[in-house]
């Protein structure tokens, strides 16, 4: 069932039942009613396709932007592996400081 369409089949509400004919009633109309969606369901799968110029766009993409500074990262854990890597407590503490009032100013904008 979709938001906002009316459905394929109407929803009636029935009392509880008194005997066991109408509760049996109520079960096949329930199972009808599931295979009913079911169909509906199944039928409604959407084909999509990609072509080639756009992949090749999001190769290229790809390919042209690193995240990752391989040259510096190596840099860095040879230090640390010899032990003359020095944390300098006053750049993370400014860039802690940047990156809040970064956030602070997008809260109030």
């Amino acid at each position: 069932m979709k938001i906002g369409q009316p459905s394929d089949l109407p929803i009636t509400s029935t009392p509880p039942a008194a005997s066991g004919a109408s509760s049996a009633s109520a079960k096949a109309a329930s199972q009808g009613a599931a295979a009913t969606a079911s169909r509906n369901a199944s039928s409604a799968s959407v084909s999509v396709t990609v072509s080639a110029q756009v992949r090749t766009l999001t190769q290229a993409d790809q390919s042209e932007s690193a995240d990752v500074d391989m040259d510096k990262v190596n840099a860095v854990r040879s230090e640390i592996e010899q032990g003359t890597y020095v944390v300098n407590p006053e750049a993370i503490a400014d860039k802690l400081l940047a990156n809040a009032k970064e956030m602070l100013d997008r809260t109030r904008s």
